[in-house]
């Protein structure tokens, strides 16, 4: 082949990069140690990740990525995805904001496949450790409130506004006065946690195996303005 034929290509978009990147990561070749190493050395690639800040904003970025998010494990780095309805700019805005000041990178926004989905996506090192959040998927983990959080009421709402922002809804049906708040998960632990922490704010929600529930009026309009739900 020509020098300089792969310009521009990808082992994405390229059968041949492909097939080279597949040759030197069987035979353990890493043509870009030196260069990778010196980059380091003046700072154009990062080499310390450190914890980020344990504030509101990181409260509600778990909480968003706990309902509406995945953390997956590659051999040199780690992604960190955030799915929207593509009809909801403000959520899209937010998100992607809060991403960047919290890990200090702009995150790619792109649509998600034929539906209308849109993908917040940031790849970094150690992001499930600095979060100290399990791997996608998570469906059948129990999932455990940082403890962090729970010492921390504003923490608290930060974190359900999180939750309530990826899983949550506000219904009215106004020919029966009829009001409610839901918080609807797969996973168990997910609905145990919403429910406990909305009774610790001195809400009285009932819940059953997939979603939590507020339904009294003034209560309803109280959580939705503490949490400042669907408010960008």
């Amino acid at each position: 082949m020509p020098k300089g034929w792969n310009k521009g290509f990808t082992k994405e978009n390229n059968q041949s990069v492909l097939k080279i990147s597949q040759t030197m990561r069987k035979r353990k070749i890493d043509n870009f140690a030196k260069w990778r190493e010196s980059a380091k050395k003046i700072g154009l690639i990062r080499s310390t990740y450190p914890a980020p800040r344990k504030d509101g904003n990181l409260a509600e970025l778990v909480g968003v990525i706990l309902g509406d998010g995945h953390i997956r494990k590659f051999p040199r780095t780690e992604e960190l995805s955030i799915f929207s309805n593509s009809n909801n700019p403000g959520f899209i805005k937010r998100y992607s904001e809060l991403v960047e000041s919290i890990f200090n990178h702009k995150p790619a926004i792109t649509k998600h496949g034929s539906k209308n989905c849109t993908r917040i996506r940031i790849y970094q090192k150690n992001i499930a450790s600095r979060l100290s959040m399990p791997y996608s998927p998570r469906g059948s983990l129990k999932i455990v409130i940082p403890a962090w959080i729970l010492k921390n009421k504003p923490f608290i709402v930060r974190y359900l506004r999180g939750l309530y922002e990826a899983e949550g809804c506000f219904c009215v049906h106004k020919p029966t006065s009829t009001y409610k708040a839901f918080f609807s998960n797969k996973n168990i632990s997910m609905i145990n946690n919403v429910f406990r922490l909305t009774k610790k704010l001195g809400f009285h929600p009932h819940k059953d195996a997939l979603r939590v529930q507020i339904s009294k009026k003034k209560e309803v309009f109280e959580f939705l303005e503490l949490i400042q739900f669907r408010k960008y």
